[in-house]
């Protein structure tokens, strides 16, 4: 199945939309205006657009603690994500989830999470609502390496096993759990996708990098799922140009590894050669956009940096949920 050029266009401006985002937050960071740990998804961009493309709000999604990439993916809106990571009252969470909590469950984004591995059970919980609701509609728990030896991820891919949500496990090896490798962190076998394997699920692998591999598979990981199939699982291998947080020296980086991955694992420099080659869409088309994004984030700065801060009464509001 071909995108349509509109299709096409909408790709790689949310794609651009996440690296702008995350490009200009770390320069934001180091002035010290905002408050708490950030960690950037800047490279991962084509997992979460390849996968986001195929859903719509019905279908939901629980990320991680590297979440903005997945919330503007799923739609949440770019001025209320920024003015929630400065921590304003105009933020999507009323500035209290952060960088590390944003939801949105109007868009089916149950929200990102500061636990390693905490979503895949809440993503089962989501599965298992959407299962009885009938509608095929499916959950989908963002996870890194790091999550996979977990035991919640474990349970919980257990449960959508044996209860057959529609729930699909998206593990985005970006090849470091903080600060250690997957290749030490993982046991002999570094096929992260084959431990959901063991638990009987179907499993899917491909390159993180390439929007398009990512898009074809999750097509065919997601009509497998909404056909009644159970749950699923896909490993995407993928690179992430930061540190774990905002601030990592990242000593643990090999000589010249991050101009590398930089140079030959960038999704959206793969992307514009790949629709450039197949005469998809024009450079100049593409460039248009990177300015028209460029000008959307620093206007998105400029309403966060203005927008209202939070009162001291605001402590108290939203503490528990009332029925």
């Amino acid at each position: 199945m071909q995108l349509s050029r509109e299709e096409l266009l909408q790709a790689y401006r949310r794609m651009k939309v996440i690296r702008e985002f995350e490009e200009r937050l770390h320069v934001e960071i180091a002035t010290g205006q905002i408050a708490g740990f950030t960690h950037l998804y800047c490279g991962q961009e084509a997992v979460a657009v390849g996968v986001c493309e195929h859903l719509d709000a019905s279908d939901k999604i629980v990320s991680t603690h590297r979440g903005h990439g997945h919330c503007l993916a799923k739609g949440c809106d770019v001025d209320g994500m920024m003015k929630e990571i400065y921590g304003s009252r105009e933020g999507l969470c009323n500035g209290k989830g952060g960088s590390m909590h944003i939801a949105d469950v109007d868009k089916g984004m149950l929200g990102a999470n500061g636990i390693v591995g905490a979503g895949a059970p809440i993503a089962v919980g989501a599965a298992l609502s959407l299962k009885l609701d009938g509608q095929g509609k499916v959950a989908i728990t963002f996870s890194g390496d790091g999550a996979c030896n977990q035991g919640t991820t474990f349970e919980a891919m257990n449960l959508a096993v044996v209860t057959k949500a529609p729930c699909i496990f998206v593990f985005e090896n970006n090849h470091y759990s903080e600060h250690t490798g997957f290749e030490y962190a993982v046991g002999t076998n570094k096929d992260i996708a084959s431990r959901a394997e063991a638990f009987g699920m179907k499993v899917w692998r491909a390159d993180g990098t390439d929007f398009f591999a990512v898009y074809e598979t999750m097509r065919d990981v997601l009509e497998y799922v909404r056909d009644g199939n159970g749950p699923a699982a896909v490993e995407f291998d993928t690179e992430r140009f930061f540190g774990h947080f905002e601030g990592d020296p990242q000593n643990y980086r090999g000589k010249g590894e991050l101009e590398r991955i930089r140079a030959e694992r960038d999704c959206l420099t793969n992307f514009r050669q790949k629709v450039a080659d197949a005469k998809l869409l024009e450079g100049t088309v593409l460039d248009a956009i990177d300015e028209e994004v460029l000008d959307q984030i620093d206007a998105a700065v400029d309403a966060a940096r203005a927008a209202e801060r939070p009162q001291a009464e605001d402590v108290l509001t939203n503490v528990y949920v009332t029925y």
